[in-house]
């Protein structure tokens, strides 16, 4: 049997090619690069199939497919969240991704996207916050400190200029863990033994907890004027993280509405309530913050041109690094026709 043609090779990024990619490039730089890459393809939203994700859910988690293209790329990304699996001693998401030709239907990508997802999400995370957070924010809070508190502080710190997080988790460990992973990062982190006390002098508030579950990380009492939000912890149906006060006085900014209104925060609000596309913002046709007093809202639940962004910049970053293996997942029979006999030559 002939080899099969370059074609039908298929570039994939293994986990461990992915950390040798982040580490080649810088990590903070790689934030910076991604957040670039997704507001681009923020400015094009229009370009690109939109629907909520395709999510299958059960009792103790959910397994999602999430597909976009834009008319000459296709993508989509398997992921899973399943918040039981830490107690087992596994990830609660892990992911993988798929860059395709439209013109072909061949396959051009195949990625890990555990860690591209927790670099995607910071990066998103803190692009919507470089056009809704108050000029000159400089203290976040970040409560829940578990996988994806470190990507979200250094996101924060490279595009945003934040110079002190304060942190809080139910859980000391993931505080110590966060703060020890963060030493020698050049932030000034502040472990805190209350959300209330994290919060104390942040202009950001981050929370990203993992339980599914409708929880009050903040109570409304505890939002002050002026304040942004990035609520990126409900993500899924029966699980949220603000009291529905907070919102009801908020300016709320999301990537899909469809999807939000199933996923987000503003799951707990009425189907109506006002939302802002954080598009419209990126081009101009909607207004972000305006005024020093308002209380903005990112809720964020990752969207599929969000990933579709980030594998797009992992492909293009590939070349000439070598980190990267080539798997054989086409079949390239010499005569289109004659898959079988391709086949039968095998033996």
């Amino acid at each position: 049997m002939t080899a099969p043609s370059r074609l039908a090779l298929v570039p994939f990024v293994s986990v461990a090619n992915m950390m040798r990619l982040v580490h080649h490039i810088g990590l903070e730089r790689v934030l910076v690069e991604l957040a670039a890459e997704v507001e681009a393809d923020f400015r094009r939203w229009p370009e690109f199939d939109k629907t909520p994700r395709v999510a299958s859910h059960s009792a103790v988690g959910v397994i999602e497919l999430m597909p976009t293209s834009d008319g000459e790329t296709y993508g989509f990304k398997y992921v899973n969240g399943h918040p039981k699996n830490m107690r087992e001693g596994l990830q609660t998401v892990t992911a993988f991704g798929l860059l395709a030709d439209v013109a072909t239907g061949y396959p051009l990508l195949l990625s890990e996207m555990t860690l591209l997802t927790a670099l995607r999400t910071a990066a998103t995370s803190a692009m919507a916050a470089k056009w809704l957070a108050p000029k000159g924010a400089r203290v976040m809070a970040l409560i829940g400190n578990g996988a994806q508190s470190e990507f979200q502080a250094l996101a924060f710190k490279a595009i945003c200029g934040i110079a002190e997080v304060r942190l809080y988790d139910i859980d000391p460990a993931a505080t110590a863990k966060c703060a020890a992973n963060l030493a020698g990062s050049g932030l000034r982190v502040v472990p805190c033994r209350s959300a209330e006390a994290a919060i104390e002098g942040a202009q950001i508030i981050t929370t990203c907890t993992a339980d599914k579950a409708y929880a009050t990380i903040l109570s409304d009492n505890m939002v002050g004027a002026g304040v942004h939000l990035n609520a990126i912890g409900g993500d899924c149906p029966g699980k949220t993280e603000l009291a529905p006060g907070i919102l009801a006085r908020s300016s709320v900014f999301v990537e899909y509405p469809d999807q939000t209104r199933i996923e987000g925060e503003i799951q707990q609000m009425p189907a109506d309530f006002p939302v802002t596309e954080l598009w419209q913002v990126i081009t101009g046709q909607a207004p972000g913050r305006q005024s020093a007093a308002q209380v903005t809202l990112f809720d964020g639940v990752g969207f599929a041109i969000e990933d579709f962004a980030a594998l797009r910049y992992v492909l293009g970053r590939l070349k000439g690094t070598g980190f990267y293996d080539e798997l054989d997942m086409i079949a390239d029979p010499d005569e289109p026709r004659d898959l079988y006999g391709m086949l039968m030559r095998a033996g």
